[in-house]
């Protein structure tokens, strides 16, 4: 089936990429979740919206991207979250409390879209995010989850 992306899918493409995935995963996980919409031949409209909005909000060079980087890796991100006594938390720690948590700890602003944790945030302690700038740079971000 053929799709439009609307956001940046790990593996897959960024936003305004027209892809060919099979019909089960466009059907059951990419659109019910907004992440593409279905290719019609007036969707070619919606692609080229889609890119120039994406030029607008992307960092265009490497360059900044390792600016953006140095200024990500230096920060000291910290998230209170309420827990138990186990140290297991009330829910989990989302890429959209990470973002927020970025920027009040005086970092560049951060979309939650770019966000990636290898696994759910659950517990207390030091867990690492990783933040896509660029299609060729990540930067690595030290969250340390306490309680609230």
């Amino acid at each position: 089936m053929k799709i439009i992306l609307t956001h940046e899918v790990s593996g897959l493409g960024t936003a305004g990429d027209v892809v060919d995935v099979k019909d089960g995963y466009a059907r059951n996980y990419l659109v019910p979740r907004g992440f593409a919409i279905r290719w019609t031949k007036g969707g070619e409209q919606d692609v080229a919206q889609i890119r120039r909005a994406r030029k607008i909000h992307e960092i265009a060079t490497i360059e900044q991207a390792n600016e953006v980087k140095a200024k990500l890796e230096g920060v000291k991100v910290r998230l209170a979250v309420r827990s138990g006594d186990a140290g297991r938390l009330f829910g989990s720690v989302t890429q959209a409390d990470v973002a927020s948590a970025i920027e009040t700890a005086g970092g560049p602003k951060v979309d939650k879209r770019r966000v990636e944790l290898g696994a759910p945030i659950k517990t207390l302690g030091a867990h690492e995010a990783t933040v896509r700038l660029h299609p060729e740079v990540a930067a690595k971000v030290n969250v340390e989850v306490v309680a609230a």
